[in-house]
Order: structure tokens, then C-alpha cells, then sequence
């Protein structure tokens, strides 16, 4: 089974008037100089996956400009055994809109087609800046094994802005929490159990790789102690926690009080003392066994999206990733400044140049 785009069209987005891009399942080393438009290619695969891409951008700021009228990207999809043409776009900065083999579609429906992760250069940082980005990665991978989790979030953080608005208005009558409260604590308590299992299937998926990259080994920790045991239990501590709420003036108990700490195992040291080198060889890691992870639950390897991936790897190791997604079997969108940066790579990627002429990309596939 294999999961791949064979072709991808890029209309107005970024820095991209139009680009048009036929390939095959091996992986894409793409090169050019910094701000060519290489990382803009990427960002438009990632949003064939649900949620706002791997920038995190508003439709409204993917709009190339001057123009800003609004973008479109079409991809033939083969997914498993099916094939599905998928339209994406954003007309004048509304929502992004999803059409599915010619049919309307909610962007959730995504993750049930399609698998995409990514490490970008802002995630090396991820083990010494704040638990918020932490727990943005923990949810992205996450999200690859169960597709609901992002519903499961979003009604959370709905739930929850409308208890933190009461709570600030000092609203004390239990009958207005009692609703958001008894939501909170249901998809709360999926989002703690989902995160265990995707925790749970990576672990596993590193310790029964032979690989040159670290295991790192994984924590789910709460600022306020032990996450609560059943609905019921977090429901309690939420309707028992209004007093203290009241004070702060937001929640302090919920799946959002996360944090997620590494530990580079062999060296049982935590990721956040590692040297820059470790620490991207731990997020390699940890991406690669979420590749295999998916690989045996979804029944293919996800679409991989490795923005300047050679940074901060030796040769060894840059050899011994390309080894281990050629292994996979999985579609690699990579990106590099030097083409020979993929050397490792050979006849087992295909090529695409990007260059920029006054702020216009321009791709030519290399043969």
C-alpha cells in the first residue's frame, strides 16, 4: 500500500504564481537558494491534512501578493488503493475550502484520506522554548493516528474560551459552567487518552527499530499533578477548581496545562540539555518512528515534509535518514540549499530546482 502525490498544481499561494509539479512516489529533494520559494511547496502539501499547515497561517496570508486574490492547489492523491483529485483553496482570504473528487468536503475529512508530517527549522527549538509548542507537536502526531482529534480540540477550546469569558465577567451562578464543564471534561479526557496512545505507539515504534538516530523517550506531564482518571473525575476538578478559576481568571485544568518532556535515552540527559546537533536528532527520531508507527496503522507511510532537514545532521546521519525513507517506502518532500546535500539520495529521489526572479518562483524539475 502507498501513499503519494503524483501531481501537484500551486495557483497564486505565497510566492508562487503558478507551479506545476508531476512526480512519482520516490522522495523530492527540492533545492535553491534561501527565499526561492522551496518551504511554500511544502506548506502547500501540508494542508492536504487537516489543520492550517505547517505555518500556521490564515488562508488570508498564504495569498500571493500584490494580488491577493485568493489561491488554489490541486493534487491527484493515491491513497492505499484509491486515487482522489483534491481542490484546496481560498478566495479573497475567506476559509479555505476542500473538494474532494469533485464533492464539497469538510477539511477533517483529510485525515481520513491522507497522512502528512513535517519538521520545519522553528521545531528545532522545540525542546527550550515553551510547553504551547511542545504540546502543538505532542497534537500533530497525535492527529496523524486518530483524524478526530482536531474535532476533539476544537470543541475543547471552544468550551473552554466560553468558561474563561465567564470567569473573567465573574460570573459565580454554577447553572453557566455546568454545560461548558460537562463538554470540557468529555473531549478533554479524549484529548489525554488519544495523546497516551500516540505516545504509547511511538515508543514502541522506536524501540523495535534498529536506526543511527537517539531514542528519545517521552513524558506526559500536567502543571496541577496527575491528569484526573475518568469524565467524571475531570468534571469534578473542573466544577471544584471554579473558586481558584475565579481568582485566575482562566482554567487551570485541562488537557491545555500539558507538557511534553523528552529525555535522550542513551545519555539520560532530558532533550532540553542536549547540544542543537542532539536535539534535531531526536526530532528525526521521533518523526521517523511516527512514520513507522503510521505505516503499520494507517497501512501506508504518511507523506513526509523535511524542510532544510540536512541542518545540524552530519553525513553519516544525512545518509542514514535518506536510507531509513527510501526503507519506509514513503513519499519525502525534502528541501535544501545545494543539490548536494541529497547526493546520498542518487536515483532513488527526482529533482526539482527552485529559483525566484522579483519575488515570482519559478520550479524546473531536474532530470
Amino acid at each position: 500500500m502507498s501513499l503519494y502525490l503524483s501531481s501537484l498544481v500551486i495557483s497564486h499561494f505565497r510566492s508562487h504564481k503558478i507551479a506545476r509539479l508531476s512526480v512519482d512516489q520516490r522522495p523530492i529533494a527540492i533545492y535553491g537558494p534561501n527565499g526561492a520559494g522551496k518551504t511554500n511547496i511544502l506548506e502547500a502539501v501540508s494542508l492536504f491534512s487537516p489543520g492550517r499547515g505547517l505555518r500556521r497561517s490564515s488562508a488570508h496570508d498564504m495569498a500571493r501578493r500584490p494580488e491577493a486574490l485568493g489561491w488554489k492547489l490541486n493534487g491527484l492523491l493515491h491513497s492505499q488503493s484509491q486515487s482522489h483529485e483534491i481542490d484546496i483553496w481560498s478566495q479573497e482570504g475567506a476559509a479555505r475550502q476542500v473538494r474532494i473528487d469533485e464533492k464539497a468536503a469538510a477539511q477533517n475529512t483529510l485525515g481520513s484520506i491522507a497522512r502528512v508530517l513535517w519538521l520545519i527549522p522553528s521545531m528545532d527549538r522545540l525542546w527550550i522554548e515553551g510547553a504551547e509548542g511542545r504540546r502543538r507537536f505532542l497534537d500533530r502526531m497525535t492527529l496523524s493516528f486518530e483524524p478526530r482529534h482536531a474535532e476533539l480540540s476544537s470543541t475543547y477550546e471552544k468550551a473552554m474560551r466560553e468558561r474563561n469569558r465567564l470567569l473573567k465577567d465573574m460570573v459565580r451562578d454554577p447553572h453557566w459552567y455546568t454545560a461548558l464543564e460537562a463538554t470540557m471534561a468529555e473531549t478533554g479526557h479524549a484529548i489525554h487518552t488519544n495523546r497516551l496512545l500516540a505516545l504509547s505507539q511511538l515508543d514502541a515504534a522506536q524501540n523495535a527499530a534498529l536506526t543511527a538516530f537517539p531514542i528519545a523517550s517521552l513524558e506526559l506531564i500536567y502543571a496541577d499533578g496527575p491528569f484526573p482518571n475518568s469524565v467524571e473525575d475531570l468534571r469534578g476538578a473542573l466544577a471544584d477548581g471554579r473558586a481558584r478559576d475565579l481568582a485566575a481568571g482562566r482554567t487551570l485544568v485541562g488537557p491545555h496545562r500539558a507538557d511534553l518532556i523528552g529525555t535522550f535515552v542513551a545519555k539520560d540527559i532530558p532533550a532540553r540539555d542536549c547540544s542543537t546537533g542532539e536535539q534535531k536528532a531526536l526530532l528525526v527520531s521521533l518523526i521517523l518512528a511516527n512514520a513507522r508507527a503510521l505505516t503499520k496503522d494507517f497501512g501506508a507511510p504518511p507523506l513526509l515534509l523535511l524542510d532544510e532537514v540536512a541542518a545540524h545532521l552530519d553525513a553519516n546521519r544525512r545518509s542514514a535518514l535518506y536510507d531509513e525513507i527510501t526503507a519506509l517506502g514513503a513519499q519525502a518532500w525534502m528541501t535544501g540549499t545545494e543539490n548536494e546535500l541529497f547526493d546520498g539520495l542518487g536515483d532513488r529521489a527526482q529533482y526539482i530546482e527552485v529559483t525566484e526572479d522579483a519575488g515570482t518562483s519559478s520550479v524546473r524539475p531536474i532530470q
